[in-house]
């Protein structure tokens, strides 16, 4: 029981710190933009000349996704088990489940949103995260 004890204060060290890091890690990929004509060029690519196009926008996307799997590997830790649940699609999720639902909805999202609207995604970033929200409370 006092393992359990201290786990429990523990994690929010774990939290601080991947938030630290992925806050530092943005950070250092926003100072590595090139600048033209005064301003930082968003979309330009982070290594001229390298094997892969790395945008700031596509380098932050990875990112995010370490980050969320890191924050849901916490999650684990301070409240272990899950507990899964079925929910409105009538199957068993764990909170991993529903972590990939949210994202696979997401990006059908953004890419309807780029199709039939057009290559300004705020709205549409908004709109997943209403839906991520939904389907964390439902799923």
């Amino acid at each position: 029981m006092a393992a359990v004890s201290r786990r429990s204060r523990r994690w929010p060290i774990a939290l601080a710190c991947i938030l630290a890091i992925y806050g530092a890690a943005a950070g250092s990929l926003a100072l590595s933009l090139p600048v033209e004509d005064g301003a930082r060029d968003w979309f330009a690519p982070l290594s001229p000349g390298g094997w892969m196009a790395w945008s700031f926008p596509s380098a932050m996307f990875f990112l995010t996704i370490l980050a969320l799997l890191c924050l849901m590997a916490v999650w684990e830790y301070a409240r272990p088990g899950g507990h899964p649940r079925v929910g409105i699609l009538g199957f068993e999720t764990t909170r991993g489940d529903r972590l990939f639902i949210s994202l696979l909805g997401s990006a059908f999202i953004n890419l309807a949103w780029l199709g039939l609207i057009g290559s300004s995604l705020w709205w549409s970033l908004a709109l997943s995260l209403i839906y991520a929200l939904a389907v964390f409370r439902t799923v």
